[in-house]
């Protein structure tokens, strides 16, 4: 009875509410459709940063990854390799040698991150093959082929073909150099990655500087779900041994894990902002409602109607009023950003900084229902809360001093 009474009482004066609901609405729309942005946005982020850069999981000596010592290798990559690659939910495990070194043109020379890798086996484990924008991936080069990205290329001044001197730290501690001829170049959308690694063949940089043919300093894993990565990584654990160090990509780059929850803190806080912000709206508008009605709510108390329903009632009137403006905007933002989950957000327009951040410039919106449904929560509150303040003022109000307003 009171929700059907509340219901009418909210469309006895239409424009008004249709001014509160449009409100909330378009605040729960902007909400809806820049948590779907930014969760789309660190999403692609992760994914970029596990298919190109890390892959799933890695293996290493313990002290590796802090001293990056030459010396500091996995001797029997090859077996662990296989018994690695056996186990359920694991699609690809690629050895690599990783140095830290100088890569020269005839022009400049730079710092950079030297992978040796089996080109058959990494295409497994990342997506750099899918990446080249020029050439291709270690075809047309026989001897000495490397691949460069772009900015690389760019800050080097080299193209294709073009021949590149790598001096790297040999097994025995000596200074050795080899001549490279960029077999391709490639391109992730990532200045910071692309302007400092490059990727040869492991037989090659395993003969320049004289590295165990069987060895490696990294073994990358690719896995086939997210999902599975804790008991995927445990098992890989138990056949590394404790002599070796297995890091998943969170780990790894733990930066990437805080990205995602920092995101979904920030992303509840602009929601409570823009809650806030109907909130007085709401508030002014139930006040206003009360006012109008006070001989009516004064009427209804005479007559022997309680403290309690009236209050109610108020209550249920802002709930009603802040939720419906709260389902549509979710409605109408649910709908945009399952649209662009299929069709991107161009913003090529700023890719160039997008791009130096490390991020795409074009962004697919992905949906977090869980967070729709804790925004309706919200809402909700927000009505209770709007509800109050009114609904105490409707109470104070002298039955028989309101029977006399004309």
């Amino acid at each position: 009875m009171l929700l059907s009474i509340s219901w009418r009482n909210i469309w006895r004066n239409k424009v008004r509410s249709l001014v509160i609901i449009f409100s909330v609405a378009l605040g729960i729309f902007a909400g809806v459709i820049a948590t779907a942005f930014f969760k789309g946005l660190a999403d692609q982020r992760i994914q970029k940063v596990i298919s190109t850069e890390l892959s799933y999981l890695q293996i290493h000596k313990p002290k590796f990854l802090e001293t990056n010592d030459f010396t500091d290798y996995i001797l029997n990559a090859d077996g662990l390799k296989e018994k690695v690659s056996k186990i359920p939910g694991v699609t690809g495990v690629s050895e690599r040698i990783v140095i830290q070194s100088m890569a020269a043109s005839a022009e400049t020379a730079t710092g950079v991150l030297i992978s040796g890798v089996k080109p058959e086996d990494e295409i497994s484990v990342t997506s750099i093959n899918n990446k080249i924008i020029d050439g291709e991936y270690f075809k047309g080069i026989k001897r000495n082929p490397v691949l460069i990205g772009k900015k690389l290329a760019e800050k080097l001044n080299v193209k294709l073909r073009s021949k590149i001197v790598i001096t790297v730290q040999d097994i025995n501690n000596n200074i050795t150099s080899g001549a490279f001829r960029v077999v391709g170049i490639y391109s992730t959308d990532n200045n910071i990655f692309d302007g400092s690694n490059i990727f040869v063949r492991y037989s090659d940089i395993q003969k320049l500087t004289n590295f165990p043919s069987t060895a490696a300093h990294e073994i990358a894993i690719n896995i086939d779900n997210n999902d599975k990565l804790p008991i995927i990584s445990q098992k890989i654990k138990e056949v590394a041994g404790a002599d070796l160090s297995v890091k998943n990509w969170k780990e790894l780059r733990p930066e990437m894990n805080y990205l995602t929850e920092a995101m979904d803190m920030y992303m509840y806080i602009f929601i409570i902002i823009i809650l806030l912000a109907l909130l007085f709206g709401i508030i002014n508008t139930m006040l206003m409602v009360v006012m109008e009605r006070t001989k009516e709510i004064g009427m209804l108390m005479a007559i022997g109607m309680g403290k309690i329903k009236i209050f109610s009632m108020v209550v249920l009137e802002s709930i009603l009023l802040s939720l419906t403006g709260g389902i549509v905007g979710i409605f109408i933002g649910g709908l945009a950003a399952n649209y662009w989950e299929t069709t991107p957000i161009d913003l090529s327009m700023w890719a160039e900084g997008y791009q130096q951040l490390g991020y795409d410039a074009y962004v697919y919106t992905q949906l977090d229902y869980i967070m729709l449904v804790n925004i309706t929560i919200l809402v909700i509150i927000t009505g209770v809360i709007a509800s109050i303040y009114p609904a105490y003022k409707a109470l104070k109000n002298d039955p028989a001093d309101a029977l006399r307003i004309e």
